[in-house]
């Protein structure tokens, strides 16, 4: 297996650190937590002053209460996506020049001696 040569990284290259990574997460989880605490105080004074269009604010507010929270934890954890020279080989096809050893007849695949006495 052969080495790759040491390649500095660029700061402008760097991803982000563990902590950024970590505080910017929270704060969008605590600002979507608190749509959901907007939405539950907001159907409670709808209800309260007996709006016009009750029927319709008040799904709109219940639907806010339930969807947030799945969307604030999926969101805070969740992680930056991938390098893209990770994955550049997996789905790049294949190019072969000379037929593959499936194209060949038995007769013609080399064979494999396995000795058994060293």
């Amino acid at each position: 297996m052969k080495r790759q040569a040491y390649q500095p990284i660029l700061i402008t290259d760097a991803p982000r650190s563990q902590d950024d990574q970590l505080s910017s997460r929270q704060k969008r989880y605590v600002l979507m937590m608190s749509v959901r605490v907007a939405c539950l105080i907001g159907g409670a004074i709808l209800v309260g002053v007996d709006a016009p269009l009750l029927w319709l604010w008040l799904p709109l507010c219940a639907v806010g209460m339930v969807l947030v929270p799945w969307l604030a934890v999926l969101l805070a954890n969740d992680r930056p996506p991938k390098e893209e020279h990770r994955l550049a080989n997996r789905f790049r096809p294949r190019h072969r020049e000379e037929p593959g050893p499936t194209a060949l007849t038995a007769q013609e695949r080399p064979h494999r001696v396995i000795d058994g006495e060293p």
